[in-house]
């Protein structure tokens, strides 16, 4: 033995490797023909457009290979195709998870254009695997089931798959990998027209196909991170990793001299929505929208919020959409003009119709019936309908500041622990306390610091983003006006001092909600009872930068 290995080449560990699984009784390897012909190697999850793009490429004299359900898909189009197995002379194992894994494939995939790689395929009969078309299980779309076990969870976690669209994509030089189907039909005009991709072609979609793996273990890391530390442990992920396809180009951002776009995860929409009607949004339109949709979503009742430059200037609940926008609009009608709306029920026609002469930038509900949309569509042509089936889920925000991103979790009304407490000697009666639960729920989406009045579960005056509380105290009784008298306040963070009790008193507030817990609370507490003004407490702070 020692003599023969010295007088010739050192044993070759891959063709140990393929006679061991031909002497293993998986049959002998597989030897393509060496005719002049192209080969692709199919193996998709996704199999939207594959039968007329196999099509395509058989009608260009291409040869198919394919694996298990890819493979009986274009059989079942009535297209011919080798099946992997043929190929490599060994059955898929393991119930399906070792199908493509093996040097007949990949040795296919990886020869470079040189004398030397091709005389290596030669030697082994291998042929060379010119495309690779495939993209990945459904991993993502699985784990957001919320009822998925961590088993089911791993067996969409795909090997083969990201091994092939990684061989592929090194080998840009020879090979084109496609993991989108919207390539395939550019893909096709081109090679019916040059007989081959172009280099810059294949180096796209090898960029593509390594951003498409790399979002794909991301997501796998951030599912199983999850496991080990559960969301409603507040556990923040130890790697914040941000993978986002480019969604929409808008015109600009918040100005004019600024560019924006829109980036989202795979298949989503503006805020996870459809927008059925309009012009595309605009930067600032999604970031009101948001706030308004966010706002909205928080509501039991028929609400309609209205936001104009990221505050809400009216947000009422009532029994009908078109009465809740009607009190909604009521708030502050100036600064409603050009306004987003978001809804959390159906918009209907009488809600469209409701709008009348309103100017409006776009709207956001769950749903819009066809009456309601014929009828915008006539009268509003240019308002922007935005048709968002549920609330976002989304357990984390993330700020962009310079040299970072903060993240924290999302606000979603106060803890399940929290406790209320009247503090005056005089209790709040029903109506006020209906009010004022209204007040403070709204108050958690106006910009701190943040101070809201509310008269029959709508506001009527609302004051925020100023760095004075008792400033935006005073912005809010203007707003409000006569309607003060009677009405509730809210407060999103405890009074420093009773100046903003004092101003809200005399505009005729009746009952104050605010956190409590600064050093003047006493002083604050005895302010309010001199001045009769019933005041609970709710040891919760929310404020929104």
């Amino acid at each position: 033995m020692a003599d023969s290995q010295q007088g010739g080449e050192p044993p070759d560990p891959l063709h140990g490797t393929v006679t061991a699984i031909a002497q293993a009784g998986f049959g002998e390897t597989y030897t393509l023909g060496r005719e002049n012909m192209h080969q692709a190697l199919i193996s998709v999850s996704d199999k939207s457009g594959l039968a007329d793009f196999a099509r395509g490429l058989v009608e260009l004299n291409w040869r198919l290979i394919a694996s298990g359900g890819s493979a009986r898909a274009l059989r079942t189009a009535g297209l011919p195709v080798t099946e992997v197995a043929e190929v490599t002379g060994a059955p898929e194992m393991l119930g399906g998870r070792v199908k493509t894994l093996h040097p007949a494939i990949h040795g296919g995939i990886l020869a470079r254009d040189s004398a030397a790689d091709r005389a290596e395929l030669d030697r082994y009969g291998i042929q060379p695997i010119d495309m690779v078309v495939c993209n990945l299980y459904p991993f993502r779309e699985t784990v957001a089931r919320p009822d998925v076990s961590l088993a089911e969870a791993v067996e969409q976690i795909d090997i083969g798959g990201v091994a092939l669209l990684r061989a592929a994509a090194k080998n840009f030089e020879r090979v084109t990998v496609l993991c989108d189907p919207q390539d395939y039909t550019p893909v096709l005009e081109e090679l019916r027209a040059a007989g081959m991709t172009s280099a810059t072609t294949r180096l796209r979609l090898a960029t593509k196909a390594f951003r498409h793996t790399y979002a794909y273990d991301a997501a796998i890391a951030a599912y199983l991170e999850r496991q080990v530390s559960p969301p409603e442990e507040e556990g923040l992920p130890s790697r914040l990793d941000l993978s986002l396809p480019l969604v929409q180009t808008m015109r600009y951002g918040e100005n004019p001299h600024q560019s924006a776009a829109f980036y989202a995860p795979e298949g989503s929409g503006p805020l996870g929505g459809t927008l059925l009607q309009g012009k595309p949004l605009s930067y600032n339109n999604v970031l009101d929208l948001d706030a308004a949709w966010r706002a909205a979503c928080s509501f039991d009742d028929p609400t309609v919020v209205i936001v104009k430059h990221l505050s809400p200037c009216g947000i009422a609940s009532a029994a009908q959409l078109p009465q809740a926008f009607r009190a909604a609009l009521a708030s502050d009608p100036v600064s409603a003009f050009g306004g987003v709306i978001a809804v959390n029920r159906p918009f209907d026609q009488d809600t469209a119709e409701a709008l009348e002469d309103l100017f409006v930038e776009a709207i956001a509900a769950p749903a819009f019936s066809p009456a309601a949309c014929e009828h915008l569509a006539a009268h509003k042509p240019s308002c922007r309908l935005l048709q968002i089936a549920q609330p976002l889920p989304e357990q984390w925000e993330l700020r962009s500041v310079a040299g970072g991103v903060l993240v924290q979790s999302v606000d979603r009304g106060d803890p399940p622990d929290a406790v209320w407490r009247t503090v005056t000697q005089r209790a709040p009666d029903e109506r006020e306390m209906a009010a004022l639960r209204m007040a403070w729920k709204a108050c958690q989406h106006v910009k701190s610091n943040a101070i809201v009045l509310v008269r029959d579960n709508a506001t009527v005056g609302i004051g925020g983003g100023l760095p004075s509380r008792v400033d935006a105290t005073r912005l809010a009784v203007t707003k409000a006006g006569e309607r003060a008298r009677g009405a509730v306040m809210a407060s999103d963070a405890f009074f420093p001092f009773p100046d903003s009790l004092e101003v809200a008193a005399q505009a005729g507030v009746t009952a104050v909600i605010q956190p409590g817990g600064s050093v003047r609370d006493d002083e604050v507490i005895a302010t309010a009872d001199r001045l009769g003004v019933a005041m609970v407490f709710t040891g919760v702070r929310h404020f929104r930068h």
